[in-house]
């Protein structure tokens, strides 16, 4: 009686395959190898089991009458280790290269004897559909890496780091002046500018 039970289930999950309905049944348990913290004298530790890496080339304009910068193309560059979902590790570079478009161009954090001087949006400015470069394009490395989840490294918001030196390296290559702090606001460029002709 069992046997004829089994085979009538066998048969049903074989009509179902049939007639494409085929749920993905799985269960999988990982536990992510052991981390330390620096030990006291020598500071030796293994902070990360997994770690990822990432690269960003990009093509500027820099108006040096008016010092503004403008990112035309930026091409990231990231070892996501296995993408599970590639569309959205796409996704995730994208939205992090925005971000730090923001933190290098244009958010300049004013503070004035512990008040925030910029506190609205119309002075703190955040980057819009108008700053994004016309051309972002994703390279994706699948470098496995054996400690991480089906080979995947956290991305995080890795993308967004190398985004700023990047940009900074670019506006040397273009002006011969090179910016050790940021945002390259317009005024900030413009008088970097001025100095290096005096």
């Amino acid at each position: 009686m069992a046997g004829n039970s089994l085979r009538g289930a066998a048969k049903e999950v074989l009509q179902k395959w049939r007639d494409e309905e085929r749920p993905a049944i799985a269960s999988h348990r990982y536990l992510a190898p052991e981390t330390t913290g620096f030990a006291p004298v020598m500071g030796e530790s293994k902070p990360c089991f997994a770690y990822g890496y990432a690269a960003q080339a990009v093509e500027i304009e820099v108006d040096i009458e008016l010092g503004t910068v403008n990112v035309l193309s930026v091409t990231p560059t990231t070892d996501v280790g296995k993408a599970i979902n590639p569309m959205q590790v796409e996704g995730q570079i994208e939205g992090a290269i925005v971000q730090a478009l923001g933190y290098i161009l244009t958010e300049n954090l004013i503070e004035k004897e512990g008040h925030i001087k910029t506190d609205q949006l119309s002075t703190y400015l955040t980057p819009t559909a108008q700053d994004i470069p016309n051309r972002i394009k994703p390279i994706i490395l699948e470098g496995h890496d054996p400690n991480g989840p089906w080979g995947a490294i956290g991305m995080g918001e890795m993308p967004f780091l190398p985004l700023a030196p990047a940009v900074i390296a670019a506006v040397h290559d273009a002006t011969g002046v090179w910016f050790d702090k940021f945002p390259l606001t317009p005024q900030r460029v413009k008088a970097g500018l001025d100095k290096s002709q005096l």
